[in-house]
């Protein structure tokens, strides 16, 4: 039998990446890796805020992740460029946040964890985030998704059909915002992206629908969670990593199937 705290990883694993998967395909459709790479490098400012003022991790990791989207998204506007903006907030918020976690204490000696994620410590409480914050973002994806989807794919079209693709942009920057405050200590804050885009890339070439695609997606991702936790437990190595590897060699063997057939 499964042990609890094994028992509580899976668990947050597959609860996260029922939103990952169809918020991955996103990513990719639109080219966005950059900017979920940034928000995830922006959590850690969230991560030291919340210890610094004692506020409950996933709501200090969620509002300054969002601040972030909503500064890109401004300063985007305003004629900067995207990457621009984004590499200068991504790289500036990192650096604040491991010069404010130095001068607290308790998260001195705990920034690793949330670098590279410890899905082996996920608690009962962990789990409610998590699950909550993946049926939200699934549910939104559900409630926007055609919308979603004809802003990807050509936003003259959109804009034909009476859809604004900055507002759509806005759900997705929103979206990925919630699922990096709630991926942080599952996966970190240097994995987080990878765990978005790799399981989402393999489905790409093995999947002939966008729907398929984010179904595959989850499923890959899925299947790496449950694999990578394996192999960390056999081989005694690092949890997240062990996830984002497994995604990495399915991903790989996607490629030769793609090629083959």
């Amino acid at each position: 039998m499964l042990d609890d705290f094994m028992t509580r990883a899976v668990l947050a694993g597959l609860g996260l990446v029922l939103a990952t998967g169809p918020l991955g395909a996103f990513v990719v459709w639109r080219r966005m890796a950059y900017f979920g790479d940034s928000t995830a490098h922006a959590a850690i400012l969230g991560v030291a805020m919340s210890f610094a003022f004692a506020m409950p991790l996933y709501l200090g990791t969620l509002a300054v992740v969002v601040a972030m989207g909503l500064t890109v998204a401004w300063l985007s506007g305003r004629g900067q460029s995207s990457d621009t903006v984004l590499g200068v907030i991504a790289h500036s918020a990192l650096a604040l946040g491991l010069v404010a976690a130095s001068f607290v204490p308790a998260l001195r000696s705990d920034l690793e964890t949330y670098l590279f994620g410890d899905i082996l410590a996920i608690g009962r409480a962990d789990l409610l985030w998590i699950w909550a914050g993946s049926l939200a973002v699934l549910g939104l994806i559900l409630w926007r998704w055609q919308r979603m989807v004809t802003a990807s794919v050509n936003e003259e079209l959109a804009m034909a059909s009476g859809i604004n693709p900055s507002f759509e942009r806005l759900i997705l920057s929103l979206a990925l915002a919630v699922i990096v405050a709630i991926a942080i200590r599952i996966v970190g804050a240097l994995l987080i992206s990878a765990l978005l885009i790799i399981p989402a890339a393999a489905a790409r070439g093995l999947s002939g629908t966008p729907e398929r695609m984010a179904g595959s997606a989850s499923v890959i991702g899925a299947i790496a969670v449950i694999a990578g936790l394996g192999a960390s437990l056999a081989l005694d190595s690092p949890a997240g990593p062990s996830i984002v590897v497994v995604a990495a060699a399915i991903y790989a063997l996607s490629l030769v199937f793609y090629r083959r057939y």
